[in-house]
């Protein structure tokens, strides 16, 4: 399969120059939806708010779904590409946030369109193709957002939901695991309440940052010392905000936290000793008010189906072009799954090599790649860049490979 890749790298730099935070990804949706409708799918956009289903029906046959996330995050870029974003955006706050694809959500779009056109121009497949380009994914609200408006009475159920995510794996790397491989994921905020005051007062105050520094002490010993080491868990404080000035006690310390977990018993326990942990911080500090604990999201881990699982490693080996690994759980997350439950449809997704083979030299077993991934930025990192054109090239012809083992 020959893909052009100089009009897909230049969408990817495009994409990745303007990009849009979930559930705003407007001008991104206009790029995809342009392109579907230029290679022949039926296309619907505002699916889910800023969704966009594209389906080709060749006749007889099943549906297959292959799915793409379209958002980018609140990361100022540092990675001094010629084509780095310095795009701003008010977030849900309303507060103007640097964004950035730190995530590679772009590289995800724009194999996806890759894969449009290369299926859509060959003739030797029948079946039905349902591409779904997903609003809101680091929100943890796109994929329900698109069946809450109802994808699958619209455009027909699935048999198969099919995807990707870049990794800082080696191009030419592919990531198949089956069962629970990509963790469930719950995002918090706390709101510590306290009593503000003259900075050269304390005693006066009940001060939400000393209860905040502690809480975020304590929950260090919820993986250490409420979860079995057997077990994969990630809890995560990933803002801390209180008070505008130094000499200032603020009334309130507002935390945000991520928690990943692969078990739905060890789950809740894990939210169970943290609401405690919370509450039992704000008593010991005599807050005046109780704490206040907001789910932002949660959805499940990504479970890949058995059966095709194998289904597409068998027809990755087959290719020729890649290594395949098992790269076990992977702790990110990623709602992908809620679009599969839904349907009821077995799930297939993988990780996609995407960072330069020469940077993994001399690594022969995946200890040795996994080492030298250790050492790269990673994911959500202000200096994440995948590897355009090659990770591209791979991404088109894995998403191609992948559908064709189920279209007749």
């Amino acid at each position: 399969m020959a893909v052009e890749l100089d009009p897909l790298v230049a969408i990817y730099e495009d994409l990745h120059r303007h990009p849009e935070l979930g559930r705003q990804e407007h001008r991104t949706a206009g790029i995809v939806a342009g392109r579907l409708r230029a290679l022949g799918y039926d296309v619907a956009t505002g699916v889910g708010g800023t969704g966009v289903v594209g389906v080709l029906d060749r006749g007889r046959g099943g549906t297959v779904l292959l799915r793409a996330d379209m958002d980018a995050l609140p990361v100022l870029e540092d990675t001094g590409l010629p084509y780095a974003s310095t795009a701003t955006a008010t977030d849900a706050n309303g507060e103007s946030v640097p964004v950035m694809h730190a995530c590679g959500h772009d590289l995800h779009t724009t194999c996806l369109l890759g894969a449009a056109a290369a299926l859509a121009e060959d003739n030797s497949w029948q079946g039905r193709l349902m591409l779904v380009f997903q609003p809101d994914e680091e929100g943890g609200g796109g994929a329900q957002a698109m069946v809450d408006d109802g994808i699958f009475a619209r455009f027909g159920t699935p048999e198969v939901v099919l995807g990707q995510h870049v990794a800082p794996l080696p191009v030419g790397v592919l990531g198949v695991r089956p069962g629970p491989a990509f963790a469930a994921s719950d995002a918090l905020r706390i709101t510590l309440h306290g009593r503000g005051g003259h900075g050269s007062r304390p005693e006066a105050t009940v001060d939400p940052v000393v209860m905040g520094a502690a809480l975020v002490q304590r929950l260090q010993t919820v993986v250490s010392r409420e979860v079995a080491a057997t077990e994969t868990v990630v809890v995560t404080v990933g803002s801390f905000h209180a008070g505008v000035a130094p000499n200032v006690i603020p009334d309130s310390a507002v935390l945000g936290l991520s928690v990943r977990t692969t078990d739905e018993a060890v789950r809740v326990g894990v939210l169970a000793a943290i609401e405690r942990m919370v509450r039992a911080e704000a008593a010991a500090a005599d807050a005046p008010r109780p704490p206040e604990i907001e789910v932002l999201h949660t959805f499940p881990p990504v479970v890949n189906d058995a059966a095709a699982s194998e289904r597409v490693r068998e027809a990755f080996s087959a290719a020729g072009r890649w290594i395949v690994v098992d790269p076990g759980p992977v702790t990110g997350s990623e709602d992908v799954g809620i679009l599969a439950a839904a349907a009821g449809a077995p799930c297939a997704y993988w990780l996609l090599g995407g960072a330069d083979p020469a940077l993994f030299a001399g690594a022969e077993t995946l200890e040795e790649i996994r080492t030298a991934v250790a050492d790269l930025p990673s994911n959500h990192s202000p200096r994440y860049a995948p590897l355009a054109a090659p990770a591209l090239e791979s991404g088109v012809a894995a998403l191609v490979t992948a559908a064709r083992s189920w279209l007749s």
